[in-house]
């Protein structure tokens, strides 16, 4: 009886222990300092209406910041942005690579960056038009599909 409570009980810790434990807050003091000077650069005007401090058992935390117009950040545990979605809206220029600007207006001319993704390897580009764009970190164009 012991032992099966014993792999009960490793069972479950280990099943645990793969969920982040989250925490909700709308202090920007939470953020680290390059993420607070991220969005007082590109959301000057915006407030923040909730942040996600996710924090991880095995690796550090990261940070999803919802402005009260509907953006949504992503910050990794520096501070870096990982994700920027101003949903109908459009990024803010600044952060958009000059390669994938300069592709995005000779290809797409009518339409305008709303999401933008970085990786360690890519950055993926959601047009307003519900495309979907792949660029290497150099900024060459990779692929594209339609949004699912």
């Amino acid at each position: 009886m012991k032992k099966y409570l014993l792999i009960l009980m490793t069972l479950m810790f280990s099943v645990s222990s793969g969920y982040a434990f989250d925490k909700y807050s709308i202090d920007r003091a939470d953020l680290p300092a390059e993420a607070r000077d991220f969005l007082e650069l590109h959301f000057p005007k915006s407030k923040i209406a909730m942040i996600k401090v996710d924090k991880h058992l095995l690796k550090k935390s990261d940070y999803d910041v919802k402005l009260v117009n509907g953006t949504k950040v992503e910050f990794n545990n520096s501070g870096k942005w990982t994700s920027v979605d101003c949903k109908r809206s459009a990024v803010p220029e600044k952060i958009v690579p000059d390669a994938i600007k300069r592709y995005v207006k000779k290809n797409c001319p009518d339409v305008k960056i709303v999401r933008i993704e970085k990786t360690a390897t890519q950055f993926e580009v959601e047009l307003s038009d519900d495309v979907e764009l792949t660029f290497n970190r150099l900024g060459q164009f990779k692929s594209m599909k339609m949004k699912d």
